[in-house]
């Protein structure tokens, strides 16, 4: 896949809509993309590690980031605060790197503020049913914890068309390759102004 010149490509997506799983896919066929890690004060599951999928920190060191400019974007979510290094994407894109910021719409809401010259993609489920068994599979919150994540995830995919690309995260192989699309230049069929798009989100939230 080529990609140029180095970019800022932000994805986000509802909880439960595959986000990260594509986008460590993304990264593993593509070793000349950069992945931003995020700040977040989020307890750190079991299969986490620090500086792989966090950077884990508590609410004070966070809020001292926050403070002094250090972050280029910041969100609340769940109870958590979650933030990305401005200097960690700057160094990046400095050394010619296409860099790929996996965060919420909130926190792209900003970046797009940030740096109006970013590429905005948001991740989307097939469908409700499958929305809410993604989010049961993964054994790690109560069911009050899982309803709120669904109330949450409708509310969020709300927002879908302040993105300039939509991408339905059903067959992994297959949103791989439309999201490469979208990076490499060639993401029409996937723009937020294309009819069968259009179409397709309105039936996801009807």
């Amino acid at each position: 896949m080529s990609i140029t010149p180095a970019r800022l490509f932000v994805i986000a997506a509802p909880s439960g809509a595959g986000k990260t799983t594509l986008v460590k896919a993304l990264t593993t066929r593509n070793p000349d993309l950069r992945f931003s890690i995020s700040y977040t004060t989020r307890p750190k599951r079991r299969n986490e590690a620090h500086t792989v999928d966090y950077l884990f920190v508590d609410k004070d060191e966070f809020d001292r980031l926050r403070a002094g400019g250090a972050l280029l974007e910041s969100a609340e979510v769940f109870d958590n605060s979650y933030g990305t290094s401005r200097e960690q994407v700057e160094k990046h894109l400095d050394d010619g790197h296409h860099v790929i910021l996996e965060i919420d719409w909130q926190g792209a809401r900003q970046v797009r503020a940030a740096m109006p010259d970013c590429v905005t993609v948001f991740i989307l489920p097939p469908s409700r049913e499958e929305l809410e068994r993604r989010l049961r599979s993964r054994g790690t919150d109560t069911d009050a914890v899982i309803e709120r994540r669904l109330r949450d995830a409708l509310s969020d995919m709300s927002h879908w068309d302040e993105f300039d690309h939509v991408i339905f995260n059903d067959d992994l192989d297959q949103a791989v390759a439309d999201l490469e699309a979208v990076l490499a230049g060639r993401g029409e069929a996937n723009a937020t102004t294309h009819p069968d798009v259009r179409e397709a989100v309105d039936k996801l939230l009807r």
